[in-house]
């Protein structure tokens, strides 16, 4: 029986039954799309294989422990699994990457005043923070668009083939994103009184 021919649904279904050597084609199979997508969002080649690892780990013990039950999604699965430990890896960090504009300047550095009082300097830190920590608010799924649009500055078609989602989906989760973001800060600005 050639390995290569199976899909990815039988070849966790021989995992399970105890075919270690299965898992060794699931990995050659989607490593690279993987790793990719952990990389593109931290940047850091290092950083990205140890997520990996710890994703993979994740999907062992997952499929070992018996508790798999994702019928026919097993890379969305891995997927959501690896994104997950990326955010999880921000949260630790207490940090969001920068959001960067296309000549690569900070965007929330770019709101600059003329001659900047402390107190203008320190407002506008206090936004850039704000914002960092209403992006950390928002559903996985919106906020792993506007991280991979922003921060990993992709298009939406490879969000779109990151997520295993239409762009119409993800132009959508951008688009409550954004709203969301809106409410957010217009609430803000209500309840601190800032016009």
């Amino acid at each position: 029986m050639k390995l290569q021919s199976l899909n990815d649904q039988e070849l966790v279904k021989l995992y399970i039954a105890g075919n270690e050597l299965v898992l060794e084609e699931l990995l050659k199979r989607h490593k690279s799309k993987i790793y990719t997508s952990i990389y593109l969002l931290v940047k850091d080649s290092y950083l990205a294989e140890d997520i990996f690892q710890d994703a993979f780990i994740k999907v062992i013990n997952t499929l070992r422990s018996g508790r798999y039950n994702e019928e026919g999604k097993f890379l969305p699965w891995v997927m959501r699994i690896a994104h997950n430990l990326v955010i999880d890896f921000f949260r630790k960090e207490k940090r969001t990457p920068v959001i960067t504009s296309s000549d690569g300047t900070d965007v929330l550095n770019t709101l600059q005043f003329h001659d900047e009082s402390a107190e203008e300097r320190m407002l506008r830190d206090q936004t850039g923070t704000d914002l960092k920590q209403m992006i950390r608010l928002l559903p996985d799924e919106q906020k792993e668009v506007l991280i991979m649009r922003h921060y990993a500055d992709l298009s939406f078609k490879e969000i779109a083939d990151l997520t295993d989602v239409s762009i119409n989906t993800a132009l959508g989760r951008m688009r409550y994103a954004l709203s969301n973001l809106r409410k957010m800060i217009s609430a803000k600005e209500m309840a601190t009184g800032i016009k």
